[in-house]
């Protein structure tokens, strides 16, 4: 079992990498415009302290983790020119050694997400109360 917690803690860490690395290939100006922006928002989304989607929510609620988040890596990788990734890469792997970034921007935008959701449905239930 401990072997298995090993693996994922590992994959954990290869993917917070990714992510960084990520990060440094959306700065690159070799990286296509396209390319930055989509990276921009996966990094800014795995950074951010705030889930989209809350842990704490049954089965859905690690779907961001270990869907999303994932698949957003992917896609994004397919977009970037593989000798930015290369270089990218390297730079991730040091700067990851000396701990995890967070982006408090994207914490932002996910609190103002979950207001205005908040706030619509207040809203509709206003309206149907009223008749």
């Amino acid at each position: 079992m401990s072997g298995f917690i090993k693996s994922w803690k590992k994959r954990a860490e290869q993917l917070k990498t990714e992510v960084y690395a990520l990060y440094l290939a959306y700065k690159d100006p070799r990286t296509p415009r396209v390319a930055r922006v989509f990276a921009a928002v996966i990094v800014a989304y795995a950074f951010s302290p705030i889930d989209l989607i809350p842990d704490f929510i049954p089965i859905i609620g690690y779907l961001d983790d270990l869907v999303l988040v994932p698949l957003g890596i992917f896609l994004a990788l397919k977009m970037i020119p593989p000798e930015v990734m290369s270089e990218c890469r390297l730079q991730s792997a040091e700067v990851m050694a000396q701990g995890k970034p967070v982006s408090r921007a994207a914490a932002v935008v996910i609190v103002l997400i979950w207001v205005t959701l908040a706030a619509l449905a207040a809203l509709l239930v206003w309206r149907l109360a009223r008749g």
